[in-house]
């Protein structure tokens, strides 16, 4: 019998991809999502449940209607620009909606939890490739907001018969290798949508921040992990919690990096298409490299980053960028 997974956020980016993923490994995925950012084109691989994450009553009512045995959690709020702005409004979502959706999943009998979390909790690097013992010193609130969840979910799962695995992600890029979902932001500020945007003339030309660093060519690193191979992820996170595995935090990335000009240079290359850009000073707060150390991930599970080559991760988004879909 197949087991039923609630994904909060699951008309998203990432959500309705790991919603495809689920799919093909044999779960049926029920998305709530009060589609505030996401799309309901993307939810195409189980119901589309439309309600906030917030509504304690409506999240018990689908979890016994379905039957949920575990939920992944990706309705949050992500810009880190607007959380500096509005730091309530972070808070508010990412901590205080979040923990009442877990309340009402606890107190409904659901008992493994895979949340979505980010790289934004270090805060600046301290070494080279960071890794889960990484102190946690988030620079703004967006990555203080995550930082508070994973707090909430380890007393959570100290009080209760709960479970969770915490996946830090790094740089999330590129899109469904068959077309059906991708990158749709009403605000795009990511990197790579905005190079394919700029190739393709649909956007402004690109402004790379800062070509001073002390790197390859003087731009910023990132480590980019292909959507797929996040997904898998997420897939994976959730098989290890329903075999029996206990509370942990796990990294998501490649363990390498790529400069702003390698981005732009490999988008170049994969499409034909001149990426316009201009250099601007860096912005402050922007680390010079952010780069995961992946090693714990793959010992405990069972996965690899399998898309994450640049080459992958530029021609998906391209041509996503290029149809559009939703």
């Amino acid at each position: 019998m197949s087991i039923h997974v609630l994904v909060s956020g699951g008309a998203g980016y990432i959500g309705s991809q790991t919603c495809k993923i689920l799919a093909e490994n044999g779960f049926i995925p029920i998305t709530v999502d009060n589609l505030s950012t996401g799309h309901r084109e993307a939810v195409k691989w189980g119901p589309l449940i439309e309600a906030d994450i917030s509504d304690k009553e409506k999240i018990k009512t689908v979890v016994r209607t379905f039957d949920i045995k575990a939920a992944i959690h990706f309705a949050a709020f992500s810009l880190v620009g607007e959380s500096v702005r509005d730091p309530g409004k972070y808070f508010d979502n990412n901590i205080a909606s979040a923990n009442r959706f877990a309340e009402a999943l606890v107190e409904a009998g659901v008992k493994a939890f895979v949340f979505s979390s980010t790289a934004a909790v270090y805060g600046n690097p301290e070494s080279e490739l960071i890794s889960e013992t990484h102190p946690t010193r988030p620079i703004n609130p967006y990555g203080e907001s995550k930082l508070g969840f994973e707090k909430v979910l380890r007393w959570t799962s100290e009080a209760h018969d709960f479970r969770y695995v915490a996946l830090r992600y790094f740089n999330a890029a590129g899109a469904d290798f068959d077309g059906e979902v991708g990158e749709s932001h009403m605000c795009e500020t990511h990197l790579i949508p905005l190079v394919c945007q700029a190739a393709l003339g649909t956007g402004k030309a690109l402004s790379v921040f800062g070509n001073d660093y002390d790197t390859r060519d003087g731009t910023a690193i990132r480590d980019y992990i292909h959507v797929v191979d996040l997904a898998a992820a997420h897939v994976e996170a959730l098989k290890y919690l329903l075999a029996g595995g206990q509370s942990d935090t796990f990294n998501v990335g490649t363990g390498h990096g790529q400069t702003v000009m390698e981005i732009i240079e490999a988008c170049q290359a994969v499409t034909g298409h001149s990426v316009p850009y201009s250099l601007q000073p860096r912005r402050q707060g922007d680390p010079q490299t952010l780069v995961a150390d992946v090693s714990k991930i793959q010992a405990v599970f069972d996965w690899r980053p399998k898309h994450s080559d640049v080459q992958s991760i530029v021609a998906t988004a391209f041509r996503w960028q290029k149809e559009r879909p939703y």
